[in-house]
């Protein structure tokens, strides 16, 4: 019982952090802040893939919060590969001074989503993938 309700707080608490770090960054990508419009114009996806990424980070944020947690876990992921993937190719690590910032958060959430993904894989699997 005790190992049942332990699993539940840290996935509910990796589950927040990944939402918390995504919406962080919607004001952001939604309102045109410098940083952001450098960063989407050195990929070249400026505007159309700051506003599609924020669009696609607020559905998983919104997804982690409910039973359907698992989409939104692999929504993040597949975002947050994005900004992981760019940041190794495109960007580097460090953008415009922030000491590497943006990468550390990206890291976490894409770790958050993935943790959340293998903590509850039996639950999931037996979700969607019920015996006959």
């Amino acid at each position: 019982m005790r190992n049942k309700k332990s699993k539940k707080i840290v996935s509910w608490t990796l589950r927040l952090l990944a939402t918390l770090i995504m919406l962080q960054t919607l004001f952001f990508k939604f309102t045109g802040a410098e940083e952001s419009i450098y960063i989407f114009t050195q990929v070249g996806m400026e505007p159309w893939g700051r506003y599609m990424t924020g669009t696609v980070e607020l559905i998983a944020s919104i997804l982690l919060l409910t039973n359907r947690y698992e989409l939104g876990a692999l929504l993040g992921l597949g975002t947050i590969s994005g900004a992981i993937f760019f940041h190794l190719t495109k960007l580097g690590i460090e953008v415009q001074g922030d000491g590497g910032y943006l990468f550390a958060l990206a890291i976490v959430a894409f770790m958050s989503c993935a943790i959340t993904l293998l903590m509850n894989f039996s639950e999931i699997k037996a979700k969607y993938l019920p015996n006959k």
